[in-house]
């Protein structure tokens, strides 16, 4: 990066740092360092949400799957705003009404204490180990595109955001949130701008999209179902409605954002706006992705984004069989620069047949070239069976670095650093606020001054934070870490749903079958996951549905407990 970038990165990152610490001054209570006083207005509530689940890989990893697979991806979310109307109903008031810290608080005075920390447990596993993925997804990306060592770049990551997120607890978290998503979204949207304004003269938005739409990224709704597909309208209501439900309300690092809303009315009004916008939010984020995918058709794509296990390949045996893919691949690229010529004048003129014959022939060329990559990718492989054969996470970073103006390159790889920092940020706190409230103060130390809680508090953070960059240092070998977050959530968030949803709505069931229910229904999940029987999305209803048909039928055969 030039001396701009750097000015432009530190100066962003500094600002945001030394605003947290500013805003967590004052003394504080195990209340205000966890909830905030529950002060928060719900715009704040609304931002913090947004900024807790729209991680770096959201930002980075979203424009490379519509590149790749076109813009179905958005329908992931399609339950989403259905399972914020349920929130709204039913989660929201219950834990206001009982002024929790966390949402495992309510399963004890609902059943009983197994029950309350086996959830908490299985919060505290899957979320530690996903907040170190998060951590290392975009270090092994800026570490490989920008030459960092990696190791360094986890706890960069990682160690600066505990500085504010130790000292302020969830105000802090919250309040930076908000300074993160104004600089993200500006970022976000010159990227996109930038996209446009560097295809050639004669191509607008209009005239790109059109391409794009031809070439089948803006895919937006895909209605065959198939229980292994992942991004369909049905897996994405259905199962998206699942892990919705069960994100937002039962994993702490969400809960937690909006406990610290000053009233019920502020949290569902949060809540349901985030609804309203995550899909349209998605969608624009995609979008750049296609409009990319437009942009290496006017321009030359390397043959696999991640250059730098380009260059590891060109130093081994393999590096002549690559060199000639990569002739290949460049002179197909060469001859879809004229063919998408060809195709934007004929949709200029609007005639039907010449529009055919280009898109027949640019789509074939298309379809060429990515044979071409996918024997490069199996080359990649045998080179090298341990490293990443995915490019996926490095298409939209590619385009950044290689094609932005100086300046705006700092800003982008900041925006990568904020986005991280606020999922991460808010799940550490998640993590503390379960570990002393559900463990230390439930199991161990029930009666200790507000002072003690605040200090236990902050050394939960960071021993959390530690060691979620210790996990990160050693996930650089789980492959896809995008897919592996996915797949380790939908693991948990099933069964932990259906403990909540007996909790609700089964009053005759208590804790010994819903306990009972919940470790059965979490093995069968892992055991269908091994067998890949369905795509992961739908593991998160079928780990819930399960532990609310078998609470009832065990419920019979065990003594009422709650």
């Amino acid at each position: 990066m030039s001396s701009l970038d750097w000015i432009v990165l530190v100066a962003t990152l500094s600002v945001i740092i030394l605003y947290g610490v500013w805003k967590s001054r004052g003394k504080q209570s195990m209340e205000s360092y966890f909830l905030g006083n529950q002060s928060m207005p719900w715009y704040i509530v609304l931002l913090s949400i947004i900024g807790t689940q729209a991680s770096a890989i959201t930002f980075i990893s979203a424009p490379g799957q519509a590149y790749t697979d076109g813009m179905r991806f958005v329908q992931y979310y399609f339950g989403l705003p259905l399972a914020m109307v349920v929130l709204c109903i039913t989660f929201v008031p219950i834990f206001h009404k009982l002024k929790v810290y966390t949402a495992y608080e309510f399963l004890e005075q609902r059943f009983d204490l197994k029950t309350r920390t086996l959830t908490a447990a299985l919060f505290l596993v899957q979320r530690g180990l996903s907040t170190g993925i998060s951590i290392c997804a975009p270090s092994i990306i800026l570490s490989s595109l920008l030459g960092w060592n990696l190791y360094w770049t986890n706890l960069i990551m990682g160690g600066l955001l505990i500085i504010y997120t130790v000292a302020g607890g969830t105000r802090a978290v919250s309040y930076t949130q908000t300074l993160q998503l104004l600089v993200i979204f500006a970022g976000m949207f010159l990227a996109g701008w930038m996209v446009v304004h560097l295809l050639p003269e004669n191509i607008g938005m209009k005239e790109a999209l059109q391409v794009s739409g031809k070439m089948n990224k803006l895919n937006v709704i895909v209605t065959d179902f198939d229980w292994k597909d992942k991004y369909n309208i049905w897996s994405g209501i259905i199962g998206g409605f699942f892990l919705a439900l069960s994100y937002f309300g039962t994993d702490q690092s969400q809960v937690g954002r909006y406990l610290t809303a000053k009233s019920v009315k502020e949290s569902r009004l949060g809540l349901l706006i985030n609804g309203l916008v995550k899909v349209p939010m998605q969608f624009l984020i995609l979008l750049i992705g296609a409009l990319v995918f437009v942009f290496y058709l006017y321009f030359r794509a390397p043959l696999f984004f991640n250059e730098a296990q380009l260059a590891r390949i060109h130093k081994t045996e393999h590096g002549a069989a690559l060199s000639a893919l990569e002739n290949e691949f460049n002179s197909l690229s060469t001859t879809k620069q004229h063919q998408v010529k060809d195709l934007a004048a004929a949709l200029d003129k609007g005639e039907q047949t010449a529009i055919s014959t280009a898109q027949q022939a640019l789509q074939a060329t298309e379809d060429k070239a990515q044979h071409v990559r996918a024997e490069a990718i199996t080359l990649i492989k045998n080179a090298d069976p341990a490293g990443d054969a995915n490019d996926t996470n490095y298409i939209f970073l590619h385009f950044v670095v290689n094609s932005l103006p100086k300046g705006l390159v700092g800003l982008l790889i900041a925006i990568i650093f904020l986005a991280a920092w606020g999922s991460i940020a808010a799940a550490l706190n998640s993590l503390a606020s379960t570990t002393v409230v559900d463990v230390y103060k439930r199991l161990y130390k029930r009666e200790e001054s507000p002072e003690k809680y605040v200090r236990m508090s902050r050394m939960w953070t960071l021993i959390w934070g530690v060691f979620c960059i210790a996990v990160a240092q050693f996930a650089s070998g789980l492959g896809s870490l995008i897919e592996v977050v996915n797949v380790l959530g939908s693991w948990f968030y099933g069964t932990t749903l259906g403990i909540f949803l007996v909790a609700f709505y089964l009053k005759r069931v208590g804790g010994t079958a819903t306990f009972t229910a919940a470790i059965i229904a979490q093995v069968v999940v892992l055991i269908l996951f091994w067998m890949e029987v369905v795509s992961f999305l739908w593991l998160n209803a079928i780990g819930c549905m399960l532990v609310l048909a078998l609470a009832l039928v065990l419920q019979p055969f065990m003594k009422k407990t709650a």
